[in-house]
């Protein structure tokens, strides 16, 4: 028996219970609605577009804020434990290297390094070929902390994506990177 697959790799079925979830209203369809009677000149989309990308990255930082919290950590504080542990071994980076990862202004780094070498997640040490320069090294307990948390911080984001199939996740994922791209997004860590 063939299985008819519409032009999104979706059965019709699936097609069928996506069409149904995008007919479902949500907040930003209130909004585009008042424009519409506000300013029925202006065209709408691009800020239902934006809306609910400023409104699901709400939700998203409110999740990751929660699963962090509950292990002593902020957001923020995960992210450079976890842009170091990804550095690989010996799990250290240089200042510039934490800023450039993280898109913060240097007294933010600093900040998050202070809490977290307070926390001995992380040590200062001086770098070997440049005096003025201070590489942040994991600790023990900062690798381990991480690695652990990892496992929980990764469940939390399948639960945060579970309402797409693969297919939807590929196809969100690929117009996400395109807009990045177009936006000058391209640095290389």
């Amino acid at each position: 028996m063939k299985v008819k697959i519409n032009g999104y790799g979706q059965r019709p079925e699936e097609a069928e219970a996506m069409q149904e979830q995008v007919q479902q209203r949500d907040t930003v369809d209130d909004i585009v609605d008042q424009w519409a009677r506000a300013r029925p000149e202006i065209d709408s989309g691009p800020m239902a577009l934006i809306g609910r990308l400023r409104r699901l990255n709400l939700h998203v930082d409110s999740a990751l804020r929660e699963y962090f919290t509950q292990h002593g950590l902020d957001t923020s504080e995960f992210d450079v434990l976890a842009t170091l542990r990804r550095a690989g071994e010996p799990y250290e980076l240089n200042a510039r290297a934490l800023l450039k990862s993280a898109m913060v202004t240097s007294g933010a780094i600093t900040n998050r390094v202070d809490r977290l070498s307070a926390k001995g997640l992380v040590e200062r040490h001086p770098c070997p070929g440049d005096r003025r320069a201070v590489l942040v090294r994991l600790t023990p307990e900062g690798k381990e902390l991480v690695d652990t948390l990892l496992l929980g911080h990764v469940r939390n984001e399948e639960r945060l994506l579970a309402p797409l199939d693969q297919g939807e996740r590929t196809q969100l994922d690929a117009l996400l990177k395109k807009l990045l791209v177009a936006h000058g997004d391209v640095e290389r860590l």
